[in-house]
């Protein structure tokens, strides 16, 4: 039977003795992607342990903390369909009981980059309560989904160099039938926008197949994908091609040499900030 605690001490009382455990953090509103973390985290892992916590660190100042949906017991009920063995829902004070005046900073060229850019302060917020989860939940393996490509890349920099005994394993991103990728923010769409949002995906493809091709240079490739998702009425913040190992861009021999490579965007359509990513060698 699946249990729910709320406190550090609580939970490694539960934990202790375990030395297999799976651990998947979320911040709840759950979907189909989480809930294939989940399973992979039982491929893995025993028992598997599910974090619910809100990360008001990771939020900016110009992002509504407080409207970020809460569906706790809903969560529950997937989490236990899913073969969750234990959800971890800490309140503020549990998992920050005073101040957090220590915080992970990642290194620039990676954090800072990409969502980094557009989001100041985010992965701050991410690696630290990463961090402080691990602490609290001690697993042997950790399951990060490739739909958030750079967060997965931020976490398991800092593992590799925090020496952290974790293994990161990487979900495959879920996908409706249409292509969209799974998101909690996708509720937030309105029918007609909900229609539109595959043209993220869509136009990815699209700047992953003329890198394949060869044709053009890759900023002039890129400045193409995001106009047009811009005349389709979206708002870019950036669509471009990457190297897998370390998000830096490419050389024209690297891409000839098939270097691993992701295309990543980041667009708002209406008042929804949706992300996406297609990896591929040319």
């Amino acid at each position: 039977m699946m249990q729910v605690v709320r406190g550090i001490a609580e939970l490694r009382q539960v934990l202790a003795g375990s030395d297999s455990t799976g651990f998947v953090p979320t911040m709840g509103n759950l979907h189909e992607g989480h809930l294939s973390l989940v399973r992979a985290a039982a491929a893995r892992g025993h028992p598997v342990v599910a974090s619910i916590f809100v990360n008001r660190l990771q939020f900016a100042p110009t992002e509504d903390f407080d409207a970020y949906p809460r569906t706790f017991e809903r969560d529950c009920e997937l989490l236990r369909s899913a073969g969750c063995d234990l959800v971890f829902a800490p309140g503020e004070r549990d998992l920050y009981p005073e101040p957090q005046g220590y915080k992970v900073h990642p290194p620039s060229e990676l954090g800072d980059i990409l969502e980094g850019e557009f989001r100041p302060g985010f992965f701050i917020g991410v690696c630290t309560v990463v961090l402080k989860l691990f602490n609290a939940v001690q697993p042997r393996v950790a399951v990060f989904g490739k739909k958030d490509y750079q967060q997965l890349m931020v976490i398991r920099a800092m593992v590799r160099q925090l020496a952290l005994p974790v293994e990161i394993v990487a979900g495959e991103t879920e996908r409706a039938t249409d292509g969209l990728a799974l998101s909690s923010r996708n509720g937030y769409l309105s029918a007609a926008e909900r229609e539109e949002s595959v043209a993220l995906a869509s136009v990815l493809g699209e700047l992953r197949d003329a890198v394949r091709a060869g044709g053009g240079d890759l900023p002039a490739l890129e400045q193409a994908a995001a106009e047009s998702l811009r005349a389709r009425g979206w708002a870019p913040d950036y669509l471009t091609v990457r190297r897998c190992r370390d998000l830096l861009a490419p050389t024209a021999a690297e891409r000839a040499a098939g270097e691993p490579l992701v295309a990543l965007g980041a667009a708002r359509l209406g008042s929804t900030r949706l992300i996406d990513n297609l990896e591929f060698r040319v």
